[in-house]
């Protein structure tokens, strides 16, 4: 749908211009001129900070030789650069004492760092709702290898998401060596790397349905569909950022994509690369694949780097945050805490998953000890409405 938003002349409320033709513009003045949605911006504001802990968090449990876990201060000021802690490692800590314990140890003559007993429960709870959920993990991997042409992907292309697919931290071990029916490792085309691949009798077995299938049914099922039946099965759900106005002409031409026909994520494209749809066939595959990998996500958000990493292996041959740029109605996308990170707009509502799975609610706690900083009571923070958030 790129011929919708490059051509479109969007009229932002917030100011009397309109944006250029996308191809005046620079990609930097592109994502800046995009619709903020507030909801998104506050959130990510959050998790900018959650992002934060996470990586300390992952320090600590990573120290086999400490009991109970525990990593220096010193060694956490030596990295403050790299995990962008801005007043230093001693200064973050500080603000989240329902997440950090900052103890002085005598025989080493240093302060060091361990979670509370709440984060370690947390922490606790995350990881059994993982190992609770393998065999959803499994068919996520299938699902994610099924949009592959060639049904692999680079191995570190997996490190990169495996902590948004839910996976174990150990999962070559826990879930590819422990499913030889199902994976097999292959030796990549560089020194050193490895390619996941579906097994071939498992790829023929398999047959799936995209994520946006069941919203079409669904959606159709309604008795006050809004949506003409007879167009449904190649529509996608679209919700826009407030205050974002369309012009007829740019609802006339969402309309129209929405009838486009396309080839869905798990079809094969051998023999369908000259689809009559063409190039606008060939970018709505692309969305329909990034809507998919979005899906498949615990808490459907990624950054755009690392869905870039799988960009080669699903095909698709346009840029993929112009793409989420396209396509404001479907996906959001935001710049905050240094990083641009896409989310799914319809699996949301005031900052929440609308349909929740265990591993989110795991996590959502973390999130709301970040909320909660360094206040006392924890049962606010928790039934606090991210909407509702400073």
């Amino acid at each position: 749908m790129r011929f919708l938003f490059m051509r479109s002349l969007l009229i932002h409320p917030c100011r009397s211009s309109i944006i250029t033709v996308r191809s005046t513009t620079t990609s930097a003045q592109y994502v800046a001129s995009r619709s903020r949605d507030p909801v998104f911006e506050k959130l990510m504001d959050k998790y900018k900070n959650l992002l934060k802990v996470i990586a300390i968090q992952d320090l600590i449990l990573a120290n086999p030789t400490a009991d109970p876990p525990s990593v220096s201060i010193e060694f956490l000021s030596r990295l403050s650069q790299k995990l962008h802690l801005n007043r230093g490692a001693a200064s973050f800590l500080r603000k989240y004492p329902h997440i950090f314990n900052v103890l002085y140890d005598p025989v080493k003559s240093q302060p060091f760092c361990r979670l509370t007993d709440v984060a370690m429960e947390i922490s606790r709870q995350e990881a059994l709702a993982i190992s609770a959920t393998l065999s959803v993990v499994v068919d996520r991997l299938v699902r994610l290898l099924s949009m592959s042409i060639s049904k692999s992907v680079p191995l570190r292309a997996v490190y990169k998401v495996w902590r948004e697919l839910g996976l174990p931290d150990d999962f070559e071990d826990t879930v590819i060596s422990k499913n030889p029916h199902v994976f097999t490792l292959s030796d990549g085309h560089e020194p050193n790397t490895h390619n996941l691949e579906l097994v071939q009798e498992e790829e023929k077995r398999r047959k799936f349905e995209a994520a946006v299938e069941k919203w079409r049914v669904v959606e159709c099922s309604k008795e006050n569909c809004s949506v003409d039946r007879t167009e449904i099965q190649f529509s996608f759900k679209h919700s826009y950022p407030p205050g974002m106005r369309l012009s007829k002409n740019f609802k006339a031409k969402v309309k129209e994509w929405q009838k486009l026909s396309y080839i869905g994520p798990y079809e094969d494209m051998v023999g369908n690369r000259k689809n009559k749809s063409g190039a606008m066939g060939i970018e709505k595959r692309a969305v329909a694949i990034a809507h998919e990998f979005l899906s498949l996500t615990v808490e459907k958000m990624v950054e755009v780097e690392k869905i870039s990493h799988f960009r080669k292996c699903f095909g698709i041959d346009l840029n993929i945050r112009d793409l989420f740029l396209d396509h404001p109605g479907m996906f959001y996308m935001s710049t905050k805490g240094k990083r641009h990170t896409v989310f799914l707009r319809e699996a949301y509502e005031r900052g929440r998953l609308i349909d929740p799975n265990p591993v989110y609610d795991a996590r959502r706690k973390l999130l709301d000890l970040v909320l909660l900083g360094r206040h006392a009571a924890l049962s606010d923070s928790r039934n606090t409405d991210m909407s509702e958030q400073e």
